[in-house]
């Protein structure tokens, strides 16, 4: 006799309702056969009908839409990871990003920066601004501690100060460059609504930002290659990986590295001089 062929997504539902206290939720004890929440409890919590959810737990229901698949989610108490891993099983895909409250970074992940004692790092959030750096970003970037908060956004630098300006050897690349990569991080975390009032701020202040935004383009960070005309060391090749933080989609861990043995000497002679 063949065997029946597994549902990982039932499988993966029925294990995470069996995990939830009826109780801490509001649900009377009574007798239970299983753990956990009952099918209809998940179904009356999730908005959506017992059938329907019974079937989808079977294997026999159609695909689930995202909506749908988001109440689920909600009703199982289920963490960013685990969340993520139901829109794979479900829909094949990753759902889409949240956009997370604005916090600072955790103690580990500025002893992860300041571990590269030679390498320029820092992690900015989906609207660009700076919210942690090490030393060596201090040095070969810009003092972020000299600045107040509000003025440490990459973008706000990038166009509006004449020395983060004077220090990119072809700034219109650069600019273009910037401006796609910004689009895309903002969309991905879709934090629209958070950077309006910068976007506006820009577009007023900056004609070469309006006309970049207006183009629409969208491109990656990634990584790639930097050069920097740095005011005391001259012309600083690093090469920069970009990163996404576990846990925090709005986030991003920038890493820049000397390029040659030369650019490391720079590197290090700006980090002895402060």
């Amino acid at each position: 006799m063949p065997m029946a062929r597994e549902n990982p997504l039932g499988s993966y539902l029925r294990d995470r309702r069996a995990r939830l206290d009826p109780q801490a939720l509001g649900y009377p004890m009574g007798r239970r056969r299983t753990p956990g929440l009952r099918r209809e409890e998940v179904a009356q919590r999730a908005n959506v009908s017992p059938t329907w959810y019974t079937w989808l737990e079977q294997g026999r229901g159609g695909a689930p839409s995202a909506e749908v698949l988001e109440r689920i989610a909600q009703a199982l108490l289920l963490t960013e990871v685990e969340r993520e891993h139901l829109f794979l099983l479900g829909l094949g895909r990753l759902p889409a990003s949240r956009a997370l409250p604005e916090e600072g970074v955790s103690p580990r992940l500025q002893r992860l920066l300041d571990g590269m004692p030679l390498s320029p790092a820092l992690v900015r959030n989906a609207c660009w601004d700076v919210l942690a750096w090490n030393t060596a970003a201090r040095a070969v970037l810009t003092d972020y501690a000299a600045l107040p908060p509000a003025q440490r956004n990459i973008l706000r630098m990038m166009f509006l100060e004449g020395r983060v300006r004077a220090a990119q050897p072809d700034w219109p690349k650069v600019a273009r460059f910037v401006v796609a990569a910004f689009r895309a991080d903002v969309a991905r975390a879709r934090a629209e609504g958070r950077v309006q009032a910068l976007v506006d701020e820009l577009c007023a202040a900056s004609p070469e930002f309006a006309q970049l935004w207006g183009a629409h383009e969208v491109g990656g960070y990634g990584e790639g290659t930097k050069v920097l005309r740095h005011a005391s060391a001259g012309l600083l090749t690093l090469e920069y990986s970009s990163f996404g933080v576990d846990g925090r989609p709005d986030l991003a861990l920038v890493v820049y590295n000397p390029a040659s043995s030369e650019d490391a000497a720079r590197v290090q002679a700006l980090i002895a001089a402060i």
